[in-house]
């Protein structure tokens, strides 16, 4: 009987936990950083409610670089938005693993336009966006949008680091 009813209790955390994974990150809540694997990257992503392919459409080693310019000042905005601060990873090279997203809205789950960029430093996310690759898209944090009434913040403005602004890129 007892074992019985630690199977039930193991099964029902088990459920609350892949549930959770594909709910957006709550205001209050810290947010899951790791991403040392296919499977933490995964979970990063989908702790902000989005859906995506999991296979990334690029994996890529940029280097940050030592001094800032407009767009990097720019692009470093967003992520301070967000909490996080690239001014720590200066001179550094970081992978970048883009991501298709599926369910951004107003776009279909096949449009291919929308990607998500996770910049990862030592296992662990360091910033990132998620953007439209289409002429004059947008760009922004990683935050699902509640508003899609008001245009995000154009990529023209803020070029992405997945784009032009990384310096060096090598594919990894």
């Amino acid at each position: 009987m007892v074992i019985l009813v630690l199977l039930v209790v193991l099964l029902v955390l088990a459920m609350l936990l892949v549930t959770r994974l594909h709910q957006p990150a709550e205001a209050d809540s810290v947010l899951n950083i790791k991403a040392e694997n296919a499977e933490q990257r995964v979970a990063f992503l989908s702790q902000f409610g989005w859906s995506f392919d999991e296979d990334p459409v690029e994996v890529a080693e940029v280097i940050i670089p030592p001094e800032f310019d407009e767009v990097y000042e720019k692009y470093n905005a967003i992520q301070k938005e967000q909490g996080f601060d690239l001014t720590k990873y200066q001179g550094k090279r970081v992978k970048r693993w883009t991501y298709a997203i599926k369910n951004y809205p107003g776009y279909a789950a096949d449009s291919g336009c929308i990607h998500a960029n996770l910049l990862v430093y030592e296992g662990q996310v360091i910033g990132g966006d998620v953007c439209s690759v289409e002429l004059n898209g947008f760009m922004h944090g990683f935050d699902y949008p509640t508003d899609t009434s008001t245009p995000q913040t154009p990529s023209e403005s803020s070029p992405s680091i997945s784009e032009t602004a990384a310096g060096q890129t090598n594919a990894a």
